[in-house]
């Protein structure tokens, strides 16, 4: 097994980050704007592939982007976005998820990682490194919503790209909510 490690996005990282999320852009054209984009429904659809994509792209090359990629060796092998929680309107449109936040928040909100590469760790290095990344800027508090699952039940990676609580736990995130399945508010102080 070839050991991974992770370091923050650099402006210069397009190519690296189209690589990794290949034509599709990781997630039928999502390119990592899921949260970025305001709205769901029709203005969602219409963003989708090449619109997401050049927005994106702008941002990861305009330094606006905050992330950690993965990497064996020279291979990319993941990504996690997080930034802070201002950076990723969708959040408040969705009622599970809203709560009083600061500047100081952070959201540790996408992972990707390509099939080949799951069940390796790379998940819990990206985490490690986001966690990392955001004590480093300064962050009070990170956020995370991993999808819950019951106990033996297997989601498929469509469902689980924000991750599941296994993921956090170790880091001293907690549960915000009651106990269940689907995605949940999960929270890390770090001052």
């Amino acid at each position: 097994m070839t050991a991974v490690h992770t370091r923050p996005l650099r402006a210069g990282d397009w190519p690296v980050i189209e690589a990794l999320f290949g034509p599709r852009g990781a997630c039928g054209g999502c390119w990592c704007m899921w949260w970025r984009v305001p709205m769901g429904g029709r203005t969602w659809d219409a963003a989708k592939g090449e619109p997401n994509r050049a927005a994106f792209r702008r941002l990861v090359e305009g330094g606006e982007a905050s992330g950690v990629l993965a990497f064996a060796g020279e291979a990319p092998v993941g990504w996690c976005a997080i930034g802070p929680r201002a950076d990723f309107p969708r959040l408040d449109r969705s009622k599970a998820l809203v709560r009083d936040w600061s500047a100081g928040t952070w959201s540790l909100n996408c992972l990707y990682v390509p099939a080949s590469w799951r069940g390796q760790g790379v998940g819990r290095a990206l985490v490690a490194g986001a966690v990392g990344l955001a004590r480093e800027a300064g962050a009070k508090e990170i956020e995370a919503y991993p999808q819950a699952v019951a106990p033996g039940e297997r989601q498929a990676a469509a469902f689980v790209w924000t991750g599941v609580p296994d993921l956090y736990e170790p880091h001293g995130f907690k549960r915000q909510g009651p106990p269940g399945r689907g995605r949940q508010l999960y929270l890390l102080k770090l001052r």
